[in-house]
């Protein structure tokens, strides 16, 4: 029952949902690792942390605050819930911005006050 343009459509969205959860998932894993090694002195490699998330940060800015996978995967579907384009609980990819945006604030600034106790 699913026209070729239809299995068209699936395979696309599919394949933009799997690239967009590990692209999440690597940024993810660069906001944990601020705060690894932030909190075990390592702050070279904190802070180019900080710096890979920077760049999502600016990509997000200059998109409207949305993933610039987002309308492409629009496409594809009719569905608008929070998770239509990535594979995350509803819940989680409805509040991402404001939970990892707030994890990675607090990393930078443990990381600065670890630089300002250090560098006496």
């Amino acid at each position: 029952p699913y026209s070729g343009a239809r299995s068209w459509s699936a395979f696309m969205l599919t394949t933009i949902k799997v690239a967009h959860t590990i692209v999440w998932g690597i940024f993810v894993a660069c906001i944990v690792a601020i705060w690894v090694f932030a909190w075990s002195g390592t702050l070279l490699y904190a802070t180019l942390s900080i710096g890979i998330v920077l760049i999502e940060v600016v990509v997000l800015v200059l998109n409207g605050l949305h993933c610039p996978l987002t309308p492409i995967a629009a496409r594809y579907t009719d569905d608008r819930r929070a998770n239509f384009d990535i594979y995350l609980p509803e819940w989680l990819a409805r509040h991402n911005k404001v939970i990892f945006g707030a994890l990675y604030s607090g990393g930078i600034l443990v990381t600065l006050a670890k630089w300002a106790f250090t560098a006496h």
